[in-house]
């Protein structure tokens, strides 16, 4: 499995990983659902369990995935920032997934 973070997303995640109630924790990406050829993705900080793989990133971030969900593969976790909104935007771009899912 491949994950990639961007600057900007790697910047907040350590925000949160760095609390002291997330102490041990990881952060945690899923498939709410799928459909056709793309996914919408959900993320949360969590502990690690049985089937899950442990993700190294060049980011120093660790990401928890479901090693039997092949639309984690190649994951693109980003943060964006705009005047009307921000936040994380997940994609997955090797899947064909380009859009904000």
């Amino acid at each position: 499995m491949k994950v990639k973070i961007t600057r900007n997303a790697a910047k907040k995640l350590l925000e949160e990983l760095n609390k002291e109630e997330n102490k041990d924790m990881y952060v945690r990406v899923f498939v709410t659902h799928s459909h056709g050829d793309h996914a919408h993705y959900g993320m949360d900080v969590d502990k690690q369990k049985d089937g899950d793989e442990l993700v190294a990133t060049d980011k120093d971030i660790s990401v928890l995935v479901d090693a039997s969900e092949p639309m984690l593969d190649g994951i693109k976790i980003d943060y964006l920032y705009s005047t009307q909104e921000e936040g994380f935007v997940i994609t997955n771009p090797s899947q064909g997934n380009h859009g904000d899912h």
